[in-house]
């Protein structure tokens, strides 16, 4: 299992929420958001993907997501 982080701007419970459907049709992956991090760190633990389809969903929901 490898876990990708990410800088993302979803920062509340509502952007979560937005996120969420995005995120959850991406095979293998366990997610999850420190809203209360300034960076709002998205943290993934995967074995199947890499961070290029996880970085596709959050933009389709309309965030900014970087790879850290």
């Amino acid at each position: 299992m490898k876990i990708l982080k990410f800088k993302t701007n979803i920062n509340c419970s509502g952007c979560v929420a937005g996120v969420t459907p995005f995120l959850n049709r991406v095979e293998g992956i366990k997610w999850s958001v420190d809203i209360q991090n300034p960076d709002k760190i998205l943290t993934v633990e995967t074995d199947e993907t890499d961070g290029e389809q996880i970085e596709k969903a959050v933009q389709k929901a309309g965030y900014k997501i970087e790879k850290i």
